[in-house]
């Protein structure tokens, strides 16, 4: 728990404007979900959702070795948690507005809204996930399929 929870807190040092709550809770729903053999490369927080008006919908981003993942504490009880595999990757879209920005994740089967996020801070996240997904992405191409 100790380093997603660090590096959560790293990043909203970095980007205070980025909105986001209870960080040290959705820490731990990540680290229960870290397979073996899953390093973290890159951790962020941001909104899951459309709207910038939402604002309790914080979750915990981490890009590893293998997948991004997401998750959620609920205030109450529970937890929601989302993995996404590189050969369900389509594309990733940055949205800027006024004060936040949004990054847009296209799987095959959803579409993933994250908004709320500092202005600053999507360059660098969609460096890292874009660059990560075009190198794995690779690996499940057929050799002899024609492009």
């Amino acid at each position: 728990m100790e380093s997603v929870y660090k590096e959560l807190k790293n990043f909203k040092s970095k980007y205070p404007s980025t909105i986001a709550w209870r960080l040290k809770a959705h820490s731990k729903v990540i680290e229960k979900h870290l397979n073996p053999g899953e390093e973290i490369l890159y951790v962020f927080a941001a909104q899951k959702g459309f709207s910038s008006i939402d604002i309790f919908s914080t979750y915990a981003v981490v890009l590893t070795n293998k997948r991004i993942l997401m998750a959620q504490k609920r205030v109450l009880f529970g937890y929601l948690f989302l993995a996404v595999t590189p050969d369900m990757f389509n594309d990733l879209t940055v949205n800027t507005g006024i004060i936040w920005a949004k990054v847009n994740i296209d799987t095959v089967k959803e579409r993933i809204v994250l908004s709320n996020i500092s202005k600053q801070a999507v360059g660098e996240i969609e460096t890292v996930i874009t660059e990560y997904m075009m190198k794995e992405k690779k690996k499940y191409i057929n050799p002899g399929e024609d492009r």
